[in-house]
């Protein structure tokens, strides 16, 4: 059965570590390069990893874990080279996520991101906040 689903999943086809993983490295990797520019580029790379830290941080509540230790514990093991540390909501623990196999489609993350950066920018367009290219 072939779906709009599939034909899109088959051009992409790379596996990323879940457990929030992903979104806790662009966020590192996004405020490193903040440090390199100026001005209101860098307000906004850094608006927008704080705002990518927010799935781990849900991801963390929703479990019922303690969001802010684990959050913590997660920026630090990334920020220590570990691209695949993410949440173990079974174990309540920062674990490495290929290590026990939660992994998803890049799709799913990239899907997400440019949804909602393309919802953001319309509403800053329509606002006249900030002219965005």
């Amino acid at each position: 059965m072939h779906s709009a689903w599939y034909d899109r999943w088959s051009k992409k086809r790379y596996i990323i570590a879940g457990g929030g993983a992903p979104e806790t490295e662009v966020s590192l990797k996004l405020k490193e390069h903040s440090q390199t520019v100026t001005g209101m580029d860098a307000y906004c790379m850094k608006a927008f990893a704080e705002a990518l830290e927010v799935i781990p941080y849900t991801l963390a509540e929703n479990a019922g874990m303690k969001p802010i230790d684990i959050v913590t514990e997660l920026r630090a093991r990334h920020a220590d080279g570990e691209k695949g540390a993410g949440i173990n909501v079974k174990k309540s623990k920062v674990t490495d996520m290929y290590g026990i196999d939660v992994l998803q489609p890049l799709l799913v993350s990239t899907s997400a991101i440019s949804l909602a950066t393309e919802t953001v920018c319309m509403i800053l367009k329509v606002d006249d906040l900030i002219v965005v290219a």
